[in-house]
């Protein structure tokens, strides 16, 4: 049964990130870009600004910049930056990094426009509430004959944000590094014991915070996500500078391996451009539409500067966690294409390698945070699809739910887990990107009346 159902995630998430869904990626990103002439490139100084309070204001939303953006990093900034660099290498090869940062800064963009949409055409759901995300921009935004769109974003948002993958990844370094590397569990049998007592326990931990709200993930994210993500850089730096001889032929061996796709299993060129972009959209989720949730319930009255903010988000998480991972596994020389050992397990081996036994437990330590911080954020994702479509009152049942799948995913494989998650995530990208490219208009008109008034000094 076991295996019918991974087979059936692997065609699901095989069918649905076809090479139309690369166009309709980095094309309506590379849109996003020509269109604005990279306007917002130019005001990134702006956005972090904004992102320290600078220009904190009075008006509707939940969070202030820096929650909204702390909260959507929690979503990001997770397994997804350990693991799935880790699966991106395997599978596709060091080339498939490459592909990632060309996803992240192509985000970039994407993330102004879905972003600013976000706050544009926030709606109330059905308990009068104030709230944000591709959903409620068709649904406000659009004609009513594009409102397929937002049921399709939102029924798919069900599946995609459930924690297949993070849940997976913490059961599966605990395991593997924590239990088994210390002698207190053998590996073989009896590890799906050990996974279902961990999924449970997790469940349970998860259920504290996650039943307590918007506000009381928002305010855990906050706190947890910046300290980890300076550890998780720093440590990775001092491994690089420690190895920095080896530097130059990771980027060489990317950058090469970026147009032969000789690494990636099966030696397909598609085949490792496809992963690469499938990981840095999983990574930032720029056009995927759960950022656009997280920075819909800001605390403002002016779209664009949320746009800005966001902005930031593919920065931080793609173009410098995600690389520091890359490096540090390609430096470490332990990988090999197609091999065994890959997700979080070869992000703790290389670390090791490069750090001795410190690499490892800084490893298990971000992992440990970035893994139950997302699995928070993606709660909250996944109450807005269901409030969308079933009511308000519904979201506390989707939450069940949600804390009954931990433990689900924490006894399938982490393939598995990845291909539920893609298969869905390419679905709500279909909506997310359709809805920011016909308001495209909107967001520059809008974008054009803000940067005039910054530069005359009135914002």
């Amino acid at each position: 049964m076991l295996g019918k159902f991974q087979d059936a995630a692997s065609l699901f998430a095989a069918l649905a990130w076809g090479p139309w869904l690369l166009a309709l990626l980095l094309g309506g990103g590379l849109f996003f870009l020509v269109f604005s002439r990279a306007a917002p490139f130019r005001y990134l100084r702006h956005g972090w600004r904004l992102l320290r309070g600078h220009y904190d204001e009075e008006g509707p939303g939940q969070l202030s910049h820096f929650q909204a953006l702390a909260s959507a990093l929690a979503g990001t900034i997770g397994t997804s930056n350990i693991g799935g660099v880790a699966l991106a290498i395997t599978i596709g090869g060091p080339g498939a990094i490459f592909w990632m940062w060309v996803t992240a800064v192509i985000g970039i963009a994407t993330k102004f426009f879905t972003c600013s949409l976000a706050v544009m055409h926030r709606g109330r759901d059905s308990a009068g509430e104030l709230r944000g995300g591709p959903m409620y921009v068709i649904r406000e935004g659009l004609h009513k004959r594009w409102r397929f769109l937002a049921y399709l974003f939102a029924g798919a948002g069900l599946v995609g944000c459930l924690p297949a993958f993070q849940a997976n990844q913490l059961t599966q370094i605990l395991r593997d590094v924590v239990f088994i590397d210390s002698g207190w569990l053998e590996a073989g049998e009896e590890q799906w014991r050990f996974n279902l007592t961990v999924g449970v326990l997790l469940g349970i931990g998860a259920g504290v915070v996650i039943l307590g709200g918007l506000n009381r993930i928002a305010r855990v994210a906050a706190g947890l996500v910046p300290c980890m993500t300076v550890l998780y850089l720093g440590g990775a730096l001092i491994a690089l500078a420690l190895n920095i001889d080896k530097v130059p032929a990771v980027a060489a061996l990317i950058l090469r391996d970026a147009f032969t796709g000789e690494a990636a299993a099966g030696g397909a060129l598609l085949t490792m451009i496809l992963y690469g972009v499938r990981r840095g959209a999983f990574s930032n989720e720029a056009g995927m539409g759960t950022e656009a949730m997280a920075h819909g319930a800001a605390r403002t009255k002016e779209p664009i500067r949320e746009g800005l903010v966001a902005m930031l988000g593919p920065i931080i998480d793609t173009l410098l966690v995600c690389s520091a991972t890359a490096f540090v596994i390609l430096a470490a020389g332990v990988w090999q294409p197609g091999g065994s050992v890959s997700g979080v397990t070869l992000t703790a081996d290389s670390f090791a390698a490069l750090l001795g036994p410190a690499g490892s437990v800084m490893v298990v330590l971000s992992v440990l945070c970035f893994g139950v911080t997302t699995i928070f954020t993606y709660s909250f994702y996944g109450t807005q699809c269901a409030g969308f479509l079933f009511g308000a009152h519904r979201r506390r049942h989707y939450l069940w739910l949600y804390l009954g799948f931990i433990v689900v995913a924490a006894v399938i494989t982490p393939v598995t887990a990845i291909n539920i998650i893609d298969g869905a995530f390419a679905l709500m990208a279909i909506p997310t990107m359709v809805s920011a490219l016909l308001l495209a208009p909107k967001v520059k008109a809008a974008a054009n009346v803000y940067f005039a008034a910054l530069r005359n000094g009135k914002q």
